[in-house]
C-alpha cells in the first residue's frame, strides 16, 4: 500500500448551543495485573544518595523484587521504593524488577548509570507555581505529594513534588508572624513561617519515594521580591542539600538589575558559580536554569552545570494569538532539537492543562483551562516529542479523568523517556501543519503529525521527509493500538489543533 490516511475520530466535538464540550478519554485504562512502567536509565554519581519509586500500575498490594541491585540500595518490597547510596565504583549496573499481585506479574531491565551524568531522561512531576503562587504552604506541598501517589501519577513515573517562589521571608521585611530576619546569624536563609521545617517536609516526601524541589534566585530578590541568594549562593546551596532537597529552580529574576548582564560570560557568571557548589555536594541536585533563553542559553549550560534550561519565557504569560501560547513556546523549543540530549535537556516550561492559575491575576482561584481536548492532547504530545521535563502546574486536589488521561498515557511517556534522549526534529512547519519525528532506542520513530489550521485537514508525510524505507507498522500512541502497515508516506484526518502522534516500527 503507497499511502493510507489513518481516519482519526475528533478529539473534540464542538457542543451546540446549551451543551457541553465533549473531552472523550482516549488512554485505555491500565489493568489490574502489575505493569512496571517509568525510564530504563537512572544517572547518579558515586556515593550520592538514592532514592527511587519504581512506576507500576495495577491493583495494590503489589509485591516488587530486584536481581542485581547493589548491595549499598535496599528495595522496600512493599511500596517498591529504593533508597541507599550509589556504588563507589563507577559502571552499569543492570537490574531486573520484578512486580507480582493476585492478577499477575511484571518484569523490566532497569540500567543503574553511576558516573558524572544525572537526568539520563527528563524529569517529570509537578510545580506549585501556577496554582498557588504565593499562597504555598507546607501542607498544600504535602497535600500534592499526597496526591501524586493516590491519583496515579507516580505509577506512570512522576517524581517531583517542586516549590517554586515565596517560601523564603520577603526580603524587605521580617516574616509578619515569625518576627524574624530573612536570614540567621550564620547567613543561613530562613522559610516564612507556612514552612516550619523543611527537613520534616522533604522526609514526608522521601517517604513515599518521590523527590523534592526548590527554589530561589541568583539575585537579591526572587521575581516575587522574597529573599534570594547574591552573596549567600554557598550556604544556600549547602542548606537545600541538608534539607534533603532533590532539584533547584534558578531563576534570573533580580540579577539583571545588580549585575547587568550583556556578554555571554557574563550571563553564564551566576549560572557557573551555582553548577560548581552543587557538583561539591554530597547530594545529587538536578540543575534547572531559569533565565528565559538569554545569550543562547543552550549552548552553554551543560558546561556550567545545567540538567535543565528554560528556552523562552513564561508560558503561562505568553499571549495567544491565533493559536494558544502553548504553540508558539512549542516552536521555540521545537527549534533547539540539536542541543538536548541525556544530562541536558531544553526546558518549554510547564504542562498547563486541567484546573489552573491565572499568571496575570494571581490572586485569582484556578479555574479549568479554556483548551480544547484536542489541543491538551496536542500540548502533551509536544512537550513529549521534545523530550521536554514534564512538569504539571495544575491543582492536584482537582484532577478529573480527562486531564489524568492526557497526563498519564505510558506509551506517550515512553516517548519523552526514551533512553536514547534525542529531542524530535521539525520535519515541516507551515501556516497550517507542524510535523515533528523523533528517533527511538528500538530503532522506531515517533512522529506527531499537527493541524495548526482552524479547520480539519489531511496531513501527510512522506518515508523521504522522515529518511524511512520500507514498510512500516503504525500504531497509534494515544489509543495503544496498531492501526495500519504502509510504505511510501503515511497520512492522518486530523481535527483543528489536533494531532496524529504515531509511532512506526
Amino acid at each position: 500500500m503507497k499511502a493510507l490516511i489513518l481516519a482519526l475520530l475528533p478529539l473534540w466535538l464542538p457542543a451546540s448551543v446549551g451543551q457541553a464540550a465533549e473531552f472523550p478519554i482516549l488512554t485505555p485504562k491500565p489493568g489490574p495485573q502489575p505493569a512496571i512502567r517509568g525510564p530504563r536509565v537512572y544517572g547518579v554519581r558515586p556515593g550520592r544518595p538514592v532514592i527511587y519509586r519504581i512506576p507500576c500500575t495495577g491493583e495494590r498490594p503489589i509485591r516488587f523484587a530486584a536481581d542485581g541491585l547493589p548491595s549499598s540500595i535496599q528495595l522496600d518490597a512493599e511500596k517498591g521504593v529504593l533508597r541507599g547510596a550509589a556504588p563507589s565504583q563507577r559502571g552499569e549496573y543492570v537490574i531486573t524488577f520484578h512486580a507480582v499481585n493476585r492478577h499477575g506479574k511484571s518484569k523490566r531491565q532497569w540500567k543503574l548509570m553511576v558516573g558524572d551524568q544525572i537526568a539520563l531522561t527528563p524529569p517529570m512531576g509537578w510545580n506549585h507555581w501556577y496554582t498557588y503562587y504565593h499562597r504555598i504552604s507546607d501542607e498544600l506541598f504535602r497535600q500534592a505529594a499526597d496526591a501524586m501517589v493516590s491519583c496515579g501519577m507516580a505509577d506512570f513515573g512522576y517524581a517531583y513534588v517542586s516549590i517554586d517562589d515565596c517560601w523564603m521571608t520577603r526580603a524587605d521585611s521580617p516574616d509578619p508572624q515569625l518576627n524574624l530576619p530573612p536570614r540567621d546569624a550564620a547567613g543561613a536563609i530562613r522559610p516564612n513561617a507556612n514552612f516550619p521545617d523543611m527537613m520534616a517536609l522533604t522526609a514526608y516526601i522521601h517517604e513515599k519515594g518521590l523527590k523534592a524541589g526548590i527554589y530561589t534566585s541568583p539575585g537579591p530578590l526572587t521575581c516575587a521580591r522574597y529573599c534570594g541568594s547574591y552573596q549567600h549562593e554557598e550556604i544556600d546551596a549547602r542548606t537545600f542539600a541538608a534539607w534533603g532537597f532533590d532539584l533547584l529552580k534558578y531563576d534570573l529574576c533580580s540579577y539583571r538589575r545588580i549585575a547587568n548582564p550583556k556578554t555571554v560570560e557574563d550571563h553564564r557568571k551566576p549560572y557557573e558559580l551555582m553548577g560548581r557548589i552543587l557538583r561539591g555536594l554530597d547530594r545529587d541536585i538536578h540543575f534547572n536554569l531559569c533565565q528565559y533563553g538569554l545569550a543562547e542559553v543552550w549552548k552553554w549550560a551543560p558546561q556550567v552545570g545545567g540538567n535543565s534550561w528554560r528556552t523562552t519565557g513564561d508560558l503561562g504569560l505568553e499571549k495567544d494569538t491565533r493559536l494558544p501560547g502553548f504553540y508558539s513556546i512549542g516552536f521555540k523549543n521545537a527549534a533547539l532539537w540539536e542541543y538536548a540530549g541525556p544530562g541536558h535537556w531544553n526546558d518549554p516550561d510547564y504542562i498547563l492543562i486541567g484546573v489552573i492559575g491565572n499568571a496575570r491575576d494571581q490572586k485569582a482561584p484556578p479555574q479549568p483551562t479554556k483548551l480544547t481536548a484536542d489541543e491538551q492532547y496536542s500540548y502533551m504530545s509536544m512537550w513529549s516529542l521534545m523530550a521536554a521535563p514534564l512538569f504539571y502546574s495544575g491543582d492536584m486536589s482537582r484532577l478529573d479523568a480527562f486531564t489524568l488521561n492526557v497526563l498519564c498515557n505510558g506509551e506517550v511517556i515512553d516517548v519523552n523517556q526514551d533512553p536514547l534522549g534525542k529531542q524530535a526534529r521539525i520535519v515541516r512547519k507551515t501556516e497550517d501543519e507542524f510535523i515533528l519525528a523523533k528517533p527511538l532506542e528500538d530503532g522506531s520513530l515517533a512522529v506527531g503529525l499537527f493541524n495548526i489550521s482552524e479547520q480539519p485537514r489531511t496531513v501527510r508525510v512522506s518515508w523521504a521527509e522522515l529518511h524511512l524505507k520500507g514498510r512500516k507498522r503504525v500504531r497509534d500512541v494515544w489509543r495503544q493500538k496498531d492501526i495500519a502497515s504502509v510504505t511510501g508516506e503515511v497520512s492522518a484526518q486530523v481535527p483543528r489543533h489536533g494531532v496524529a502522534f504515531l509511532r512506526l516500527h
